[in-house]
C-alpha cells in the first residue's frame, strides 16, 4: 500500500503564490465574491444529480433572466462551472477541480509552515 502525505498547511501559507497562480485564483475569487454568484454556485453544486437547469435557478432570485445569465457567464468564464444546452435550456454543473482548488487555498493550518515560528497554529473555528 502506498503512503499518502497530507501537506501541513494551506497553500497560501505554505509558500508564496506564483504570479500566474495568483492571477488565476483572483479571477475565481472575484467570481464568487458576489452574493448572487455564490448562491448560484451553491445551488448548482447541491442540486440533485449535480447539475441544475437554468430554469431551476432563475426563480430563486428577484432578478431578470439576462442578469442571471450574466452571473452564470462570469462563473463559467472563471472556470467554476460548465454548461450544456439541451433543447431550450442550459444545464450547469460545477467543475470539481476548480472548486476544490479554491477550497484547498484556505484549508485550515494544522501545523506551522516551514520557517515560521511554532506558535502560529490556527485553532478550529
Amino acid at each position: 500500500m502506498a503512503a499518502t502525505t497530507t501537506p501541513c498547511c494551506a497553500p497560501i501559507a505554505r509558500e508564496p503564490l506564483s504570479e500566474t497562480d495568483a492571477a488565476d485564483l483572483a479571477v475565481m475569487l472575484k467570481a464568487v465574491a458576489d452574493p448572487v454568484r455564490l448562491r448560484l454556485l451553491s445551488m448548482i453544486g447541491s442540486h440533485a444529480g449535480g447539475e441544475a437547469c437554468v430554469c431551476d435557478l432563475t426563480d430563486a432570485f428577484d432578478l431578470t433572466a439576462p442578469t442571471i445569465s450574466h452571473h452564470l457567464k462570469v462563473l463559467r468564464t472563471a472556470g467554476l462551472i460548465d454548461g450544456e444546452r439541451r433543447g431550450t435550456w442550459v444545464y450547469y454543473r460545477i467543475i470539481p477541480e476548480a472548486v476544490n482548488k479554491l477550497g484547498a487555498l484556505f484549508a485550515p493550518l494544522t501545523q506551522p509552515s516551514p520557517g515560521r515560528p511554532g506558535d502560529l497554529e490556527l485553532l478550529p473555528v
